[in-house]
């Protein structure tokens, strides 16, 4: 293997600042045309409609080339026909400060997760309206409860996850880091994040502008999120165990996972991708809670699945269960899952309340709630009622999310209005947030996606910042950020990423 797992990491986290941040004359003093221009996009080149096409055919080409794929939802569960996964034709404009920010606070959100999920009691309490409403995440609730109860038989931890934010414009025309939410379960789209940079720097290659293509950061979210595996793998200490990805039957962003075996394949462990159906037939536990699939022991078991009320059957949830009571190291824990709640992320916005999270840690506090958007409860009470009162009287200004991962259930406009209107005498409210709404600066750019033509059009970007740590009992053995998610919408999507047919991938530009 060459180095060691912590000389790798070190190695790379070296590598990951200098290539983020350092040169940082180089990022931020090239004031030539093209910088000028970043602001609105491509300026002159998304003029000529011949030259479009034709730079949008190398660049699928290219993008085949690179791995950029996914299953066609004709096929999603077969990789004999397969297409690219939609993408921008050029990067865009990300300003490099809030790039920088955005990477700086991303230990500060792992940490913060990490001791949330060791908390039952603020769980306890955060949860208990929603409990009452949501069924899902009441379910979860009441397998924590009862891994709780029985004792909790892993003693690794590995977090793997991504921190999304959108770029507020200001009265005065600068630009602030706003938190949408953190993903804690099946975070995605980091093997093929790896990927689309090579996309890019062709694109801009092809029309001689090496400079510029030059600036494109390099990106490899896979071999980091690999990287928190193969040591909650190392930990677990048993040679032969393998790790177990459940997936969903219907997968169409399955080579974004692969990139992900392939790399824990190159360090010599193994991944056996199986359903909660398969747990549930063929899973089973010893007499030391250790987990065994198809009699094979199973050291990490990695979440794909799980994360939507429509993953689960009866039976699914009794496999799920089986995984939690298990030595396993879950990625997530179930407690892990429950502190990426939208609840959760509003309670952690109160006064006072990161502070008992992070003892001692002003920074810390200081670097988290500067990119917190205004998050408002809708629990029964004086302070809902005025929360709600507030959003009905100015809609454009806030979202209404529920407790969902997975994109396209969070509520704007007429549509948030109405669902208040219902909503604000029934008990049901507390399963919603109220979320402050991010106005970012939308800018031109083509978004490519197969059997559409290329087409200029206005767009706003969000930027996730994948998180890696490992926690051995209660010591922390790793904590870092791994890499970046560019992913672009037209503007009048609201809602929706890119596994939901809105977003399409991109990388930043830093400007």
């Amino acid at each position: 293997m060459g180095m060691s797992l912590e000389e790798e990491i070190s190695e790379q986290k070296g590598a990951t600042y200098a290539k983020t941040y350092g040169e940082k004359q180089r990022l931020d003093g090239i004031t030539d045309s093209m910088d000028v221009g970043m602001a609105t996009g491509w300026g002159s080149l998304l003029q000529d409609e011949q030259q479009l096409e034709e730079l949008a055919r190398q660049a699928v080409d290219r993008a085949l080339a690179e791995g950029v794929l996914l299953r066609t939802s004709q096929a999603p569960s077969s990789s004999h026909v397969v297409s690219y996964a939609p993408f921008t034709l050029f990067p865009s404009p990300v300003p490099s400060a809030l790039l920088e920010q955005a990477y700086a606070v991303q230990a500060d959100f792992n940490l913060l997760v990490d001791a949330v999920s060791q908390n039952a009691v603020f769980l306890e309490q955060t949860l208990s309206s929603t409990i009452k409403r949501d069924s899902f995440t009441a379910r979860l609730f009441d397998i924590h409860k009862q891994v709780l109860k029985e004792g909790i038989a892993q003693t690794v931890f590995l977090g793997l996850n991504r921190s999304d934010y959108m770029f507020q414009c200001n009265p005065d025309g600068s630009a602030a880091l706003k938190q949408i939410e953190i993903n804690t379960v099946s975070a995605s789209f980091g093997g093929l994040a790896s990927r689309t940079p090579a996309v890019h720097r062709h694109v801009l290659s092809v029309l001689g502008k090496t400079k510029e293509a030059a600036k494109i950061l390099s990106n490899n979210p896979s071999k980091g999120l690999a990287m928190g595996i193969a040591k909650a793998w190392e930990l677990y200490g048993s040679a032969n165990a393998q790790v177990l990805l459940i997936a969903q039957e219907k997968e169409r962003n399955i080579f974004d996972q692969r990139a992900i075996e392939n790399e824990l394949l190159a360090r010599n462990i193994h991944v056996i991708r199986r359903r909660f159906e398969d747990v549930s037939e063929k899973g089973s536990l010893d007499q030391d809670r250790r987990l065994f699939m198809d009699g094979q022991e199973i050291a990490v078991v990695y979440f794909r699945d799980g994360y939507m009320p429509g993953h689960y059957s009866l039976q699914n949830w009794e496999a799920r269960l089986l995984l939690e009571r298990s030595c396993a190291v879950k990625c997530p824990d179930i407690a892990t899952q429950l502190a990426g709640t939208k609840k959760v992320q509003q309670e952690l916005s109160r006064v006072g309340v990161l502070e008992s999270f992070l003892p001692g840690q002003p920074e810390a506090v200081a670097r988290l709630r500067a990119t917190f958007a205004g998050l408002y409860s809708l629990d029964l009470g004086e302070e809902g009622d005025q929360a709600i009162t507030k959003a009905i009287a100015a809609p454009s200004c806030f979202v209404l999310k529920p407790q969902r991962e997975g994109g396209g259930n969070n509520l704007y406009g007429e549509e948030m209005v109405q669902a208040l209107e219902r909503l604000k005498d029934s008990e049901e409210r507390a399963s919603y947030i109220l979320m402050e709404k991010i106005e970012p600066e939308p800018f031109r750019n083509c978004l490519l996606r197969p059997g559409s033509p290329a087409r200029v059009i206005q767009c706003i970007s969000e930027l996730g910042i994948f998180g890696v740590y490992v926690r051995e009992g209660k010591t922390l053995v790793m904590n870092k950020h791994v890499g970046h998610l560019l992913r672009t919408k037209a503007i009048e999507h609201a809602d929706g990423g890119v596994a939901a047919g809105v977003a399409v991938l991109d990388n930043p530009y830093p400007v």
